[in-house]
């Protein structure tokens, strides 16, 4: 049987992707409080992501167009969002002088921001290790959130495109203008 590069490469990077979303589940999190929730797109899925981030970006901001472009050229995204539930620290890093006040305030617990960051960044650092080319966007993150892929306690996400294609596509693509 012969097994052509196309067919290889696209199933390599679902099973990436799916170890990626195995590393954002491990990452650590701020008193043991787990909020990250995880999807991977591709397909007809993935064409709905792209359709909202050229939305977001008809008013002018075109990075969301550039990247929008670069998630079409992708075989996959991984999607990793969080709660922002106070952890009950009290820690004020948030701003706030404790997790109460910042509640009533909606203020979002930034322990639960530093948990997505630490998630994503395992996430990537898995893609990297399998030498999966690969790129946060935060463009794709706020797509989600405006076409309620998330349950609605997820409140900030990111999304992480993987490629494989001989030149990195996140990387030698063209300036905005």
């Amino acid at each position: 049987m012969i097994y052509k590069s196309e067919n290889v490469e696209k199933n390599a990077v679902m099973h990436v992707a799916e170890l990626m979303s195995v590393a954002a589940r491990t990452a650590p999190k701020a008193r043991g409080l787990d909020l990250i929730e995880t999807m991977i797109l591709d397909g007809s899925d993935k064409d709905e992501l792209t359709a909202a981030m050229r939305e977001l970006g008809s008013n002018g901001d075109t990075f969301f167009l550039r990247d929008a472009g670069n998630v079409d050229s992708c075989h996959c995204i991984l999607m990793i969002g969080s709660g922002v539930k106070p952890r009950g620290l009290s820690c004020g890093l948030c701003g706030m002088d404790n997790c109460k006040a910042a509640a009533e305030g909606g203020i979002p617990c930034a322990l639960s921001l530093n948990d997505l960051g630490i998630a994503v960044g395992s996430a990537a650092a898995t893609a990297m290790d399998h030498r999966v080319d690969n790129r946060v966007l935060y463009t794709a993150g706020m797509a989600a959130l405006r076409i309620k892929l998330f349950p609605e306690n997820v409140k900030i996400c990111f999304g992480i495109g993987l490629s494989t294609s001989g030149k990195n596509i996140f990387f030698d693509r063209p300036p905005m203008k």
